[in-house]
């Protein structure tokens, strides 16, 4: 009894423990398979993810592409609150094309002057016999456009309107230019090419003259500086050629215009109306071309030498008519140039020289003026000496009024010192500096002249970029 009790005892135990091991089986297949079917929901997640990535590049691509291609298309106060942006919804917004880059700067410069006296070598025509003061001054802002392809080529322009303290609107520079970058170069319109007379800090040296008009107040002796073919002309435009391979620069400039021009409106000569020349008033028949090449060359990063000469290829351009009623030529002018250039500031900012060495020969009808000058800055100050010669083989006998230098034939040296100091970041501001200038000019004649034979005069220059 004892021994069946015990059998089955045995038995139901091993039943019992197959039972639970089958269980127990049977759990660890469903995990597995619940872990494979988790594993194969993640992949799938994965990878809908991956192709919503995909998408959302691709997406963002052709975002990108249509925000380049219309990138002008965003208004200028983009920054405005759309509830204001929709209330003026119906005002003009500054909206840029696309199809290029546009920088819109600024340049404010005025003067306080104290000088001996006005129109003495300079393009000004104002006269005065005693020292005065004066101010003059104007603001500019300039607008210059650019489109450029990645090769390299480009096309764009600049237009820089004027205002002046004296409430006039004028003019700097108008072009339009075009070209290869660092190759060749085309540029139509109103700007000033190649400067073959660089004075550096020119603050008051007032017959330097920046444009075409002008330049030539009978009378007053002429210092010539190859800027009657620059341009930048109130008569005329320019057309320029450039090529650049190398260290060497070539550069064609055309200008045409009224050549009477040059001469400034007189005054000073007795009996003479409007422009005059050696006591003759000028007539304008034609417009005058000038053609102006210009070599420069690169011997080092520093040292550059440039020559250059302008010539006017119209005959019977403009002149006066004698007692017969004929037209006397006074057009046919040739001028040459060069200049050697030391820029040691390239290298050193602000110990570096910058040393300019200039001369000039002009050979006009019953006149040749030959011009030498040297300049030199270093930290911040810059001083400089310009002797010009003027030999005059014509001129009509008019008496000269209001204390002109020259009133007959002769030769005649004129002398100019002038200097200027930079003082830089006026209130810790980058782009305002003030400009100190002065300059002194005495003329020595082969005629005897008055003993009030000098000029002088000081500046003070407030100048600001933006």
């Amino acid at each position: 009894m004892k021994k069946t009790t015990l059998a089955i005892t045995i038995g139901l135990l091993l039943v019992a423990n197959t039972g639970f091991a089958k269980t127990q089986r049977m759990t660890l297949e469903q995990r597995l398979e619940q872990m494979e079917a988790r594993l194969e929901a993640a992949e799938n997640r994965a990878a809908q993810a991956e192709n919503k990535v995909q998408q959302l590049q691709i997406k963002q691509a052709a975002e990108i592409k249509e925000i380049k291609a219309a990138q002008g298309n965003t208004p200028v106060n983009g920054q405005t609150p759309a509830a204001e942006t929709k209330k003026n919804a119906s005002s003009p917004n500054l909206l840029l094309t696309g199809y290029g880059d546009l920088k819109i700067y600024g340049d404010v410069e005025f003067n306080m002057d104290g000088e001996s006296r006005r129109g003495t070598l300079t393009k000004l025509n104002e006269d005065h016999t005693t020292e005065q003061w004066d101010m003059d001054g104007r603001i500019l802002i300039g607008f210059d456009g650019m489109r450029k392809l990645d090769d390299g080529r480009f096309a764009g322009f600049s237009i820089q309107p004027l205002a002046d303290m004296y409430g006039s609107m004028n003019l700097d520079d108008a072009y339009f230019h075009f070209g290869q970058e660092n190759d060749w170069k085309v540029k139509i319109g109103r700007f000033e090419a190649f400067d073959m007379f660089p004075l550096n800090n020119d603050t008051f040296v007032e017959h330097s003259g920046n444009t075409a008009n002008d330049l030539y107040s009978d009378g007053q002796g002429y210092i010539y500086m190859m800027k009657e073919g620059r341009g930048r002309s109130d008569a005329g435009g320019n057309f320029l050629l450039s090529k650049q391979i190398d260290d060497w620069y070539f550069e064609l400039n055309s200008l045409i215009e009224d050549g009477s021009s040059l001469y400034a409106d007189s005054g000073n000569v007795q009996g003479v109306d409007g422009r005059s020349y050696h006591g003759r008033e000028m007539s304008k028949e034609k417009n005058v071309v000038y053609l102006r090449p210009v070599v420069s060359w690169s011997a080092t990063d520093a040292l550059t030498f440039s020559a250059a000469m302008e010539s006017n290829v119209v005959n019977n351009a403009y002149g006066y008519y004698n007692n017969k009623g004929d037209l006397v030529d006074q057009s046919d002018r040739t001028g040459y140039g060069f200049t050697m250039t030391w820029n040691g500031q390239k290298a050193d900012p602000l110990d570096g020289v910058l040393w300019n060495v200039n001369t000039a020969y002009m050979d006009a009808d019953s006149e040749q003026d030959f011009t030498a000058a040297t300049n030199v800055t270093w930290r911040n100050f810059e001083l400089g000496y310009i002797y010009a010669h003027n030999k005059i083989d014509d001129f009509s006998g008019v008496v000269c009024d209001n204390d002109c230098w020259i009133d007959d034939e002769g030769t005649y040296d004129i002398h100019t010192i002038h200097a200027s100091y930079l003082i830089p970041n006026v209130m810790d501001m980058q782009n305002f500096n003030i400009y100190l200038g002065a300059y002194y000019s005495k003329i020595q004649s082969s005629e005897e002249i008055s003993s009030d034979d000098d000029r002088y005069g000081a500046r003070v220059r407030f100048k600001y970029y933006f």
